[in-house]
């Protein structure tokens, strides 16, 4: 594969490595208004009818500290005030009650503080005793919706359910990063004014630009910045249980709360279990993409100031193939829990822990039935030749799937483990790229001719799955407590990770006998994953695999400069910036 590609497009990668060393919040207030003020009359300069990229904000942020002689260090911190800047007349176009405002723990006194906390955060006592309860207090009158939460899942469930359009914010700069980032690439209005500090404790901030910020005055007027939202809204609401059961026309009951089969007809349990596993949770990434496609190669209407009207007509055959494509996607996750034996999903027991095996590997087939019948239902409104290039598809993403996962399962079992890097990107191409690539299939055929599409999507979703697959590698080092997901269940499973392969492929002889010392015999667990970790780290096993994603996201930046129309492109470059932002 060759590495030394180049586009305008180049600088996006610079998202999944932020620089270290450009966080300083600058300790003077002067200068800090200085590169305020600056910020305010480059942001009155820029176009607003796209989102600003990460890599453009950070160029301008760059160029501003430059002109204004200060340290490289407060980089971030101009950041931060320049898309603030960016997005005030955005925020200003929303009313008070659509607007999120999220409060840091970290103002409060935490010697004296009553207050406990919640899923949604510090709850507050409004006892008095710190600032935050007086800043609260001002947002609440106003209309706001406040959380004092960090980084909390929450939030993004808030603007999905259609509850705000707008946040504002007061954090550190790492946590601005990390929790807002995916939110502004979305195209959601947010402003912020960053802590001086990132000690998490008794800290403070500046607090007459917070309040001037929660002062945004309302405006009404059409929103002009390209947003996504609308359309990630109807994805999630399409598996809302009522919108769920309309769409699925030929399912007969509402998902119910709880399984529990001595309590259901036996006729209708496999139904009953199916949808209840449909609404439990995910991202429904796929059928996003599907929408967002088809929106796009329809003149892009969805992202544009009526979004929300137009998603609104968006036809039932159009949302019904989206569903489908989510639909594949959770029947292959029953299978992979079956066959890695996982104890959760979604924060709950997998289905083969909780009803047993059998009735795991029937409910995965059911959803497969399902979502081959729901794309045939489509005949009659999109016509029988749409539908067949779609089912077509689906059959060929189907079997990639499970050409890439019997490659794992059967190399679990043989007794050479060898395995080299390319080997295991080729079980990833196909084992995650097929269901990418069907749903951006389907949302252009529901357009138009896709034979022209075919090459540039197979790229795209190749890129784009074989990173999002290594993202998770790396994901799988770290415990998922909102998915109650163990750490190294890879490294346990004995699974052919890219980690793995680059450990075998650049370790001295003593550590690659160690690793196949892993493979084949059985060793304690904790045992097992220290000695895994001490390989991987002194073979830079994960630092390589970082920079594999960070080439296959410039890779999948490059198809999306080349695909047209730019609203395409454009969808693209969000998907592969936001897909593999972590």
């Amino acid at each position: 594969m060759p590495e030394d590609r180049s586009s305008e497009s180049a600088a996006a990668p610079e998202a999944l490595t932020p620089s270290v060393d450009i966080k300083q919040v600058p300790p003077l207030r002067k200068v800090r208004q200085q590169i305020r003020d600056r910020a305010a009359l480059l942001a009155d300069d820029l176009e607003k009818s796209l989102p600003l990229e990460r890599g453009k904000i950070e160029a301008h942020a760059r160029q501003l500290i430059i002109e204004l002689g200060q340290p490289k260090e407060y980089v971030g911190w101009a950041m931060v005030v320049l898309s603030t800047a960016f997005w005030r007349n955005q925020v200003a176009k929303i009313p008070y009650h659509r607007r999120l405002f999220l409060l840091p723990h970290c103002l409060r006194d935490a010697d004296i503080c009553p207050a406990r906390y919640t899923e949604l955060g510090l709850l507050c006592e409004d006892c008095g005793t710190c600032r935050l309860a007086d800043l609260r207090r001002e947002a609440i009158d106003l209309g706001y919706r406040v959380l004092i939460a960090e980084g909390s899942p929450i939030v993004m469930q808030l603007i999905l359910n259609d509850d705000v359009d707008a946040i504002l914010g007061v954090a550190c700069l790492d946590v601005l990063e990390k929790s807002l980032e995916k939110i502004l690439m979305a195209g959601v209005p947010c402003m912020a004014v960053p802590l001086h500090a990132s000690s998490c404790r008794n800290t403070s901030t500046d607090e007459d630009w917070v309040r001037e910020m929660i002062l945004t005055p309302y405006q009404p007027a059409d929103v002009r910045t390209q947003t996504y939202v609308h359309l990630l809204r109807c994805s999630t609401g399409m598996f809302r249980p009522e919108e769920l059961v309309r769409l699925l026309s030929t399912v007969r009951h509402q998902p119910p709360v709880g399984i529990d089969l001595n309590k259901i007809d036996a006729i209708e349990s496999t139904e009953a279990i199916a949808l209840d596993f449909l609404t439990a949770g995910g991202k429904r990434a796929r059928s996003f993409v599907t929408l967002a496609v088809h929106d796009a190669m329809t003149g892009g209407h969805a992202t544009g100031s009526y979004g929300g009207r137009h998603v609104s007509n968006i036809p039932d055959s159009i949302k019904r193939v989206a569903l489908s494509m989510e639909i594949f996607h959770k029947a292959s996750l029953v299978h992979d829990d079956i066959e890695d034996d996982d104890t959760f999903r979604y924060g709950r027991q997998t289905l083969h822990r909780k009803h047993g095996l059998s009735v795991a590997i029937n409910t995965g087939d059911f959803l497969i039935g399902l979502g081959y019948q729901l794309v045939a239902d489509q005949r009659s409104e999109l016509g029988a030749d749409i539908v067949a290039d779609i089912q077509s598809e689906l059959a060929n993403a189907h079997t990639k799937l499970c050409r890439g996962q019997g490659a794992e399962l059967i190399w679990r079992d043989v007794a050479n483990k060898a395995l080299a890097p390319l080997d295991a990107l080729k079980i990833y191409a196909l084992k995650t790229a097929p269901a990418f690539e069907v749903a951006l299939y389907a949302g252009i055929r529901m357009a138009c001719s896709a034979d022209s599409y075919r090459e540039p999507i197979a790229r795209f979703a190749k890129h784009l799955g074989v990173a999002f697959q290594i993202l998770n590698d790396l994901g799988d080092w770290q415990f998922d407590d909102a998915n109650k997901r163990s750490r190294c269940t890879d490294v346990l499973r004995r699974r052919p990770t890219v980690l793995l392969a680059l450990a075998l492929e650049d370790s001295h002889d003593k550590d690659r006998v160690i690793l196949e010392s892993i493979l084949t015999n059985s060793t304690d667990e904790t045992d097992i994953v220290e000695a895994t970790r001490g390989v991987y780290e002194r073979s830079s096993a994960f630092e390589k695999a970082t920079e594999l994603i960070a080439k296959q996201h410039l890779f999948a930046l490059e198809v999306a400069e080349s695909v047209r129309p730019k609203s395409l492109g454009r969808l693209f470059q969000y998907l592969a910036n936001s897909i593999l932002k972590r």
